[in-house]
């Protein structure tokens, strides 16, 4: 008798994050984040851990009000204040916006989490300026 042995699963949930590359003129959006659920307080300190470090410190995020299971107006992610905020607006693509002082702003298409792989992979792609 032999026995497979099965790989240990990971401790935590791969981040989906695709980013556009950094390049010199402004973008309507910046990449596209498929969070795991729809709990913000779950999914947004595993986001903004991987962003890219020059990206500094996000202090302010937006997201899409109706999206999202309520947000409180703030909450703390690796020892800084996040200020939550939600938007009312329906039309468009969903998005969720990052500010970082001094650094910039980021829009990234949510990709909603209940989305199969076959449907989130050539948006992802696009929002990051890739084909799919």
């Amino acid at each position: 008798m032999t026995t497979a042995l099965q790989p240990p699963l990971p401790s935590h949930p791969v981040l989906r994050l695709r980013l556009a590359p950094h390049g010199s003129m402004p973008r309507p959006i910046d990449g596209a984040w498929w969070p795991g659920s729809y709990d913000l307080l779950a999914e947004l300190p595993r986001l903004l851990a991987g962003l890219p470090r020059a990206w500094g410190n996000i202090s302010s995020v937006t997201v899409d009000g109706p999206m999202w299971s309520a947000p409180p107006g703030r909450m703390l992610v690796a020892n800084q204040v996040v200020r939550l905020h939600r938007s009312l607006t329906a039309s468009g693509p969903r998005t969720i916006v990052l500010l970082a002082p001094g650094r910039g702003r980021w829009d990234l298409l949510v990709v909603p989490p209940d989305t199969t792989a076959e449907v989130a992979e050539p948006l992802m792609a696009a929002a990051a300026g890739g084909c799919a």
